[in-house]
C-alpha cells in the first residue's frame, strides 16, 4: 500500500476489526460489492465522488457506533463508492483501501488523482502530439471535465487540458 501524505491511518483495536462485518439489517439492503445496480440512494453502483471535507472519518462499519480506521484530510480526493446503507457509503480510495463513510462528507463533484511515478504532460487537446500546457506531478487532484477515446480533460492548478486516461483515478471504462 502506497502512502498518502495526506491520510493519516490510525488502527482499529484486534477485536473491533473482528467485529467489522455488517449485521443482518445492513447486509440485507447493501448493494453485493463490484456489482452495477442503482443503490439504495437512487444513484448507480459503483460510482465516483469526491471527499467533501478536510477530515473524513472512515469507519469499519456503517455507523457511529463503529470504530475509526482513518482519518483522510485530504479535500477533493477522488473515492468510489461501492456500497450504500441509509446515510453511509463504503468507499475505495486509489490504494484500494476500503471503509464506511457519511453521505454528507461526500460530494458528487468528480475528481482525479493523477497516478504513476512520472511528470504527466497536459496537452491542450487530446493527442500525443499536441501542445503541452502544463506538467503535472503524481499525486495531484484535478476536477474532471469530460473524457473522450482513452483521454480526459481536467483542470488542475488553473489549467486545463488533457491527460491518457490510464494516468488517472477516478474514471471508470464508462466515462
Amino acid at each position: 500500500m502506497t502512502a498518502f501524505s495526506s491520510r493519516i491511518r490510525r488502527l482499529a483495536l484486534a477485536f473491533a476489526v473482528l467485529g467489522a462485518g455488517m449485521g443482518g439489517a445492513a447486509a440485507e439492503n447493501a448493494a453485493p460489492p463490484g456489482s452495477r445496480g442503482i443503490g439504495p440512494s437512487g444513484l448507480p453502483l459503483p460510482r465516483f465522488a469526491s471527499l467533501a471535507s478536510s477530515e473524513v472519518n472512515v469507519r469499519t462499519g456503517p455507523s457511529t457506533d463503529h470504530p475509526i480506521r482513518w482519518v483522510y484530510t485530504r479535500v477533493n480526493l477522488p473515492v468510489r463508492i461501492v456500497e450504500e446503507f441509509d446515510v453511509w457509503r463504503r468507499i475505495e480510495d486509489p490504494d484500494g483501501e476500503t471503509g464506511w463513510a457519511h453521505a454528507s462528507l461526500l460530494q458528487l463533484r468528480r475528481t482525479v488523482l493523477v497516478r504513476g511515478k512520472e511528470i504527466q504532460e497536459l496537452r491542450r487537446s487530446p493527442d500525443t502530439n499536441a501542445r503541452v500546457v502544463a506538467r503535472v506531478e503524481p499525486g495531484v487532484i484535478g476536477s474532471l471535465v469530460e473524457c473522450s477515446d482513452g483521454w480526459c480533460r481536467i483542470e488542475a492548478g488553473g489549467e486545463r487540458g488533457w491527460l491518457p486516461k490510464t494516468v488517472l483515478w477516478g474514471v471508470g471504462p464508462e466515462d
